[in-house]
C-alpha cells in the first residue's frame, strides 16, 4: 500500500483544491502516472503516483481543499474492491485531522476497526466526516442519496438532526436558501461556485487598493513610426527568427529604458526601506479563461526583440494549456497589460503585488491629430495609463516614466541606441 500526497507546492503556497481527480476507486496506474489535478491560487498543478498498483481509495471529493502532506489517495496491489478500499479510507484521514483529533486516541483505535465495523460505521467523505464532527452529528443518522450509500458534505449540509427520522423528503430544505431570492423576484439567476484562482485574484486586488496609495497617469501615443517600421521589418524578422514581431516587444523595451531613467519605479515597499531593482523581470498579463496570469519574462534589458516575443508568445501558450509552472509566475518587477486586444480604449489597472506600478495599453484609434500649427491629420493612437504607488513615485517621476514611453515608441529607432 502506499499513499498519495499532497507534494510541496511553492514556498508561498500551503494549500489547493482538488480540480479533477484523473483516476478513480479500481483504476490501474503506473509509476509516474498523473492521476489528480490540484488547482493553487496561481496554477495547476498535476500530482503523480509514486507507485504502480491499483487506486484503492480516494479521500477526498472535487472542489475539497487539501493541505501540503495531506494524504488524497491509497494505491495498493490488486483489483481494489469496494468493502477494502471503504475500510481503508478512515485511517488516513487522520493525519488531514490531526490537528483536532486527541494525541493520545489513535493507538487506541488502531486496534478497534472490528468493534467499528460491527456497529457498521457509515461511509463518508474526508470532508462530511469534519462537517459533522463541527456540528456533532452521528453520520449513522444522516440519509444519503448516494447510491453506494455515501454520506457526502452536501448531506450534511441539509440535514436536521431534530426532524422526525421517517422524513426521506429532507433534501428539499437546502432549495429554501438558495432558490427563496429568486423566487421572490421571479428572475432567473445561476449561482456558480468561484475558482480558487478567481477568489485570490479577487483577494489580491482588494489587499492593493487597501494597502497602496494607487494613482493613475495617462498619455496618448502616436503609433506611426513603430507601425511603418513593423510593417517594412515584420517579414524579414519572421523568416530570420520564425517568430511574429509584435507591439508588446517595443514597449518592454521602451520601459526597461524608462525603469533605468526612473529607478523608483522599478522598485519595491519592504517595511520601513525601498529595495531598488537592478534586474528587469517584466511580467505580461495574459488572460486565460481560469482569469488573469501575469508570466515573467526575466532579463529583458540583456534580450533582443525576437527573445523578448518567443518568451511571450511560449507563455501566452502554455497559459491557454493550463501548464504554466509556479516559477513562471514569481518575481516580476514591473507589469505590462494590453486591454487592447480586447478592445479597451482607456482603463485604469490595477498594480500587481508588491510591484509599484503597471503599464496599460489600449486599442489603437485613428483620431485627427494637430501635427503643427497648420496641419491636421489622421493618425494611429493609443491611450496608455501608468498605475503606481504614490507612497513611492511622485507625479513628476510617474509623468516622466510614461512621456519616455510616449518619445520612445513615437521615435523606436532610438530604442535601438536604448537596447
Amino acid at each position: 500500500m502506499a499513499e498519495i500526497k499532497v507534494p510541496e507546492l511553492a514556498e508561498s503556497i500551503t494549500e489547493g483544491t482538488i480540480a479533477q481527480w484523473l483516476k478513480h476507486p479500481g483504476d490501474h496506474v503506473d509509476k509516474g502516472e498523473y492521476i489528480v489535478e490540484l488547482e493553487t491560487d496561481k496554477v495547476n498543478v498535476e500530482v503523480i503516483s509514486e507507485e504502480e498498483g491499483v487506486i484503492q481509495s480516494v479521500l477526498f471529493e472535487e472542489g475539497d481543499t487539501v493541505q501540503v502532506g495531506d494524504v488524497i489517495a491509497i494505491v495498493g496491489e490488486g483489483a481494489g474492491e469496494g468493502s477494502a478500499p471503504q475500510a481503508a479510507a478512515p485511517q488516513p484521514e487522520k493525519p488531514a485531522s490531526a490537528k483536532k483529533a486527541e494525541p493520545d486516541r489513535p493507538a487506541p483505535q488502531a486496534q478497534e476497526p472490528s468493534q467499528e465495523e460491527k456497529k457498521e460505521r457509515p461511509i463518508a467523505s474526508p470532508a462530511a466526516r469534519k462537517l459533522a464532527r463541527e456540528k456533532g452529528i452521528d453520520l449513522s443518522k444522516v440519509p444519503t442519496v448516494d447510491p453506494l450509500g455515501r454520506v457526502r458534505k452536501q448531506d450534511i449540509d441539509v440535514y436536521d438532526p431534530s426532524a422526525k427520522p421517517g422524513k426521506a423528503a429532507e433534501p428539499e430544505k437546502p432549495a429554501a436558501p438558495q432558490a427563496a431570492a429568486p423566487q421572490e423576484t421571479g428572475k432567473p439567476v445561476e449561482r456558480i461556485r468561484m475558482s480558487r484562482r478567481r477568489q485570490t485574484i479577487a483577494k489580491r486586488l482588494v489587499e492593493v487598493t487597501q494597502t497602496t496609495a494607487m494613482l493613475t497617469t495617462f498619455n496618448e501615443i502616436d503609433m506611426t513610426a513603430v507601425m511603418d517600421l513593423r510593417k517594412r521589418k515584420k517579414e524579414q524578422f519572421a523568416q530570420e527568427h520564425d517568430i511574429r514581431l509584435g507591439f508588446m516587444s517595443f514597449f518592454t523595451k521602451a520601459v526597461v529604458a524608462a525603469l533605468k531613467k526612473y529607478p523608483y519605479v522599478n522598485a519595491e515597499i519592504q517595511g520601513n526601506e525601498l529595495l531598488l531593482k537592478k534586474y528587469y523581470d517584466i511580467g505580461i498579463a495574459v488572460s486565460t479563461d481560469e482569469g488573469l496570469v501575469v508570466p515573467v519574462v526575466r532579463d529583458c534589458d540583456r534580450k533582443n526583440f525576437a527573445e523578448i516575443e518567443a518568451d511571450i508568445a511560449a507563455f501566452a501558450s502554455k497559459a491557454r494549456e493550463n501548464k504554466l509552472a509556479l516559477s513562471d509566475l514569481q518575481g516580476g518587477t514591473f507589469t505590462i497589460t494590453n486591454g487592447g486586444v480586447f478592445g479597451s480604449l482607456f482603463s485604469t489597472p490595477i498594480i500587481n503585488g508588491t510591484q509599484v506600478g503597471i503599464l496599460g495599453m489600449h486599442s489603437i484609434q485613428k483620431r485627427p491629430v494637430a501635427v503643427d500649427g497648420e496641419r491636421i491629420e489622421i493618425r494611429p493612437m493609443m491611450y496608455v495609463a501608468l498605475s503606481y504607488d504614490h507612497r513611492v513615485i511622485d507625479g513628476k517621476d510617474a509623468v516622466g516614466f510614461l512621456k519616455t514611453v510616449k518619445t520612445l515608441i513615437e521615435n523606436p529607432e532610438d530604442l535601438l541606441l536604448e537596447s
